[in-house]
């Protein structure tokens, strides 16, 4: 088994209650409220600046180039046709200038803390752990929809392209295979703090999720 893989099992409850939410599955059938999905882009577009340090560092910190040139070239993807989208989906769904005036939630501002810390800790398997939580669990909730119903609105529909194909499949193959290196080359040490912001990242997506379904309630 990979150590990704085995990564994953350990929390596996927790993986499937993000990856499997009520909130993709409604999304994916264009019977999600705008109102749930204006909450959530304008809660997610929060985590683009932390997530665009994180893989920069994630980049700076890689062992040699040809171990960043594909997160370098993710990262194109994320300032660019990611921040597209961000910006006219909110802005269609009638949240102008991207929320920036709108606070972060409790599972934000969390969330905006654990990268925030893997990116302070000079320590690429840290950065890693996360960064493939956060790309692997999109991944797996969008794949399965993929490709969307041409008749979705473009903010789902788009949503899901963004997150599902060869091109993001091997984004996150790339991270993958980048951490079970990492986790082979690990002392016991290394891999318990590896664990353990594997396990909390997807804790804290999970309950996104839940408050994005939540949501305007």
């Amino acid at each position: 088994m990979r150590p990704t893989d085995n990564l994953k099992e350990q929390c596996e409850s927790d993986w499937q209650a993000a990856t499997r939410h009520v909130f993709c599955s409604e999304l994916a059938a264009g019977t999600l409220s705008r109102d749930k999905m204006a909450w959530y882009l304008t809660q997610d577009y929060k985590f683009v600046e932390g997530f665009v340090r994180l893989l920069a560092s994630a980049i700076a910190h890689a062992p040699g180039l040809a171990d960043s040139v594909p997160a370098a070239q993710f990262l194109a993807v994320i300032t660019g046709p990611e921040n597209t989208y961000f910006l006219r989906a909110l802005e269609t769904l009638g949240v102008p200038d991207g929320g920036a005036d709108i606070a972060a939630a409790p599972e934000t501002a969390a969330f905006q803390n654990l990268m925030a810390r893997a990116a302070a800790s000079g320590r690429y398997e840290h950065m890693l752990a996360v960064l493939v939580v956060a790309e692997w669990s999109y991944l797996s909730w969008a794949a399965p929809f993929h490709p969307p119903d041409p008749n979705l609105p473009f903010y789902f529909a788009e949503w899901i392209t963004l997150h599902a194909g060869e091109g993001f499949e091997s984004v996150v193959e790339y991270l993958r295979s980048q951490l079970d290196t990492a986790w082979e080359r690990a002392d016991a040490t290394t891999r318990t703090e590896i664990e353990a912001l594997f396990r909390e990242a997807v804790h804290l997506e999970h309950a996104f999720f839940d408050a994005a379904y939540n949501a305007m309630e």
